[in-house]
């Protein structure tokens, strides 16, 4: 006898079950970054006075994005090369880290002249900081904490965090002076373990733009040598903060040159405008080049399994520039400019709040350096700036510098003038 088919039973969609049950219902939202918020903020604004002064990226006079001459004029020339479009190594464009490294830490470093200086390219210096993490997570002998200046860049605890590291401060900043709490500083140093990692900003500390003065710098080099710590430079705007190359370089070289054997993380954002590039490098002082070789083979393995291999084209504009000796001039003439405007943003924005009887000192804003100010305004002064004047800036009072520019500055110091008066 045959079976008599059966319909199958429909069962009615349960959508409320179904998303109950979802795989990703657990995930909660992540904070909003500050930085983003700043910029969204400003973007939504209709007002033609507005002015963002959270964004970390050089603006020209005009408040526009700029590109180098000297970035174009290599891309010009790469053009010409008709390079391929084939994998680099995963330590980088040879070219690049060699010139990197020089640029660095100086023609004459005798680590240099020894080929005791392990380098690999990163993708920028984020890229470059989590590579130095991991590897010192792995192969540093001793603490597996690192020590961050308080503050220091919103992305430093989580970068070493999640490169296995624990995470720690040190005093930096001082609100009541808006300048360096050097004896603070000095005396947390005192206090560290021996052998602890401890972060340094090599200049235009961020965001504070507050930076140790060469002498100070001499007293921390043998202050961390004496307790046996671990130095790791982050040297972000070499040549953007002061205009000099050497000089921003003053406090890795001194350390370099006194026998501290050195972490370092280089970035090609700022100083070349290669933002979206991503340019960076990641080096280590060995104790010669044997030891060298050792520690870029582990470099190498650490790199890997993270991005395999580092972006090429900005990269060989990077290199083009410093091993193009009229390149390399034009690019330092460059940078100096990009240094100078800021500055001269520096000694406006002072004069004019001077000018206006702002209350309180403000000679802070001339002493700092690079990009970034903390005002010293406070969170309910910056909220009033973004909702009665259209100015936009970290609840902190940290504000870029280079978002100001003739065009916006007399706004600005007669609106925070305003602020600090209560009068807005």
């Amino acid at each position: 006898m045959q079976a008599i088919a059966r319909p199958l039973s429909r069962v009615a969609p349960r959508q409320v079950r179904a998303a109950a049950l979802s795989t990703w219902s657990t995930v909660p939202a992540g904070p909003p970054d500050p930085i983003l918020g700043v910029t969204e903020a400003f973007k939504a604004d209709k007002d033609p006075r507005k002015i963002n002064l959270g964004v970390g990226a050089y603006r020209d006079g005009n408040g526009k994005p700029y590109v180098l001459s000297s970035v174009k004029s290599a891309e010009d020339l790469i053009a010409l090369e008709n390079p391929d479009k084939e994998y680099l190594p995963i330590s980088g464009l040879p070219e690049f880290t060699k010139a990197a490294a020089k640029l660095a830490y100086g023609a004459d470093s005798q680590p240099l002249k020894q080929s005791a200086i392990a380098v690999v390219q990163s993708i920028s210096g984020t890229g470059a900081l989590r590579i130095g993490g991991a590897f010192l997570q792995r192969f540093f002998p001793h603490a597996k904490a690192i020590y961050i200046p308080t503050p220091s860049w919103g992305n430093h605890t989580s970068i070493f965090r999640d490169s296995g590291l624990e995470v720690k401060q040190y005093r930096y900043f001082d609100k009541k002076t808006v300048g360096l709490d050097f004896e603070g500083m000095k005396a947390d140093l005192q206090s560290m373990p021996p052998n602890s990692i401890v972060l340094l900003h090599a200049c235009a500390h961020n965001p504070t733009g507050v930076d140790p003065t060469p002498e100070q710098w001499v007293e921390l080099s043998s202050l961390i040598a004496e307790k046996s710590l671990f130095p790791f430079f982050d040297m972000a705007y070499q040549g953007f903060a002061s205009g000099s190359t050497t000089r921003d370089a003053f406090a890795l070289r001194h350390f370099v040159k006194e026998g501290h054997q050195v972490a370092l993380a280089q970035s090609f954002a700022k100083n070349m405008g290669l933002y979206g590039e991503r340019v960076g490098a990641f080096s280590l002082v060995a104790a010669d080049e044997e030891e060298k070789k050792r520690l870029e083979s582990q470099l190498k393995i650490v790199i890997r399994p993270m991005y395999s291999n580092p972006p090429l084209h900005g990269a060989r504009i990077a290199s083009t520039i410093l091993t193009n000796f009229e390149l390399y001039s034009e690019w330092e003439a460059e940078v100096k400019g990009m240094a100078e405007r800021i500055i001269s943003m520096r000694a406006r924005l002072y004069d004019n709040l001077v000018s206006l009887n702002t209350p309180g000192e403000w000679s802070h804003i001339k002493s700092q350096i690079g990009m970034f100010s903390f005002t010293g305004l406070t969170t309910p002064q910056t909220q009033t700036l973004a909702e009665k004047a259209h100015i936009y800036m970290t609840a902190d009072g940290r504000i870029s510098m280079a978002g100001l520019n003739a065009h916006n500055i007399d706004y600005f110091s007669e609106s925070v003038s305003k602020a600090v008066k209560s009068e807005l």
